[in-house]
């Protein structure tokens, strides 16, 4: 199903697509790149949730924002859902922000089951394989196109207790970098970007209820990411010149927090 949230104007630029837009990070990406100009699709479970996050960008922003369900651990699901994010028109970025939560308290390996650790692997990692299929023809025709896939602090190493996470994070920044090496003459930009550390609330706060991406802390002095700075490099990406492209970057806070 689709909700259009749309403002008076209309954009001249392709459609961005974020999938996995929550209140912090993703709904700082999907703004700041409708603010840049673009139409936004923008993708989740809770499409009741979704559709108040669009009517609040399409507002701010004054752009047209579609709301579009999407479980990205069906197949079927995600063809049904680019169905309407490509009927929009020519998908010029796809960022894939989906995650499958884990419990914050460890989990011993001998108690993980493997339902949980096939949900984990289906969503961080073949969940975007099936996405940037869907986008990479049209990209390639073109000769141009970006997508960036939002890693963590488990995609670099493995921790004790996260193996279903850290499996589904690996994967994802192997398929990073394979697709980049493979797409990227094609003038089609992909890179991983690792978010190591705690994404809490914008500082200033925002017109939605922001909570923190994993905990309840709040941006700032505690040590946790403000996703509209973290929303500003996936931004930076987009535009890099072709010269200079970066396949993958990592990005903490200043001051590290307990948890990394």
């Amino acid at each position: 199903m689709i909700r259009n949230m749309a403002s008076s104007g209309t954009s001249s630029r392709g459609i961005a697509a974020i999938v996995g837009v929550g209140p912090n990070l993703g709904l700082s990406i999907a703004r700041k790149f409708a603010h840049e100009g673009y139409t936004v699709a923008i993708l989740a479970r809770d499409l009741g949730r979704l559709s108040k996050f669009a009517d609040e960008i399409a507002r701010e922003e004054k752009s047209q924002v579609f709301a579009i369900r999407i479980d990205c651990s069906e197949s079927r699901s995600v063809r049904e859902a680019f169905e309407g994010v490509l009927s929009l028109g020519f998908v010029e970025v796809l960022v894939y922000n989906a995650y499958q939560p884990v419990s914050w308290n460890p989990t011993k390996f001998s108690d993980i089951r493997i339902d949980s650790l096939e949900k984990s692997l289906a969503v961080s990692s073949v969940g975007a394989f099936h996405c940037a299929h869907q986008v990479l023809p049209g990209m390639i025709e073109r000769g141009r196109g970006t997508i960036l896939f939002t890693g963590c602090s488990a995609s670099l190493n493995g921790i004790a207790g996260y193996s279903e996470l850290c499996c589904g994070k690996f994967a994802l920044r192997a398929l990073s970098q394979c697709m980049s090496m493979e797409f990227q003459h094609y003038g089609v930009h992909i890179a991983h970007v690792i978010v190591d550390g705690i994404v809490g609330p914008p500082r200033g706060g925002t017109s939605s209820n922001s909570s923190s991406r994993i905990a309840g802390v709040g941006s700032g002095g505690d040590g946790s990411l403000d996703p509209n700075a973290v929303a500003q490099t996936y931004w930076h990406l987009h535009i890099q010149d072709r010269s200079a492209w970066t396949q993958e970057i990592d990005l903490r806070p200043s001051i590290p927090p307990r948890f990394c």
